[in-house]
């Protein structure tokens, strides 16, 4: 299946954090990746993603805009906007 990739847009990148925002339309997704840092993520709108994980399984976590939860190194995901509206949200990575 083919979806719109969401935009990321490097706001800091130094020799301590690394800190994106992510912007998606309904539907678009980041693509698969391995986290390679520590991480937080907090939601700039409310978010419905739709989390693809590795041997097939997926599950869908909801987090209210302002909310964050972190992660640690090595997480593989793909994240999906599982909504009917664009979602944001700002992650820092911990180098």
């Amino acid at each position: 299946m083919h979806r719109e990739p969401a935009t990321a847009t490097v706001l800091v990148d130094d020799e301590r954090v690394r800190v994106t925002r992510f912007d998606f339309a309904p539907g678009a997704e980041t693509g698969w990746h391995v986290h390679g840092h520590d991480y937080v993520i907090t939601p700039v709108t409310d978010c419905i993603m739709l989390l693809e994980e590795p041997g097939g399984t997926s599950r869908t976590v909801t987090m209210a805009a302002g909310d964050a939860y972190r992660r640690p190194i090595g997480v593989e995901h793909n994240v999906i906007n599982a909504g009917t509206g664009r979602m944001s949200f700002v992650e820092v990575e911990l180098k």
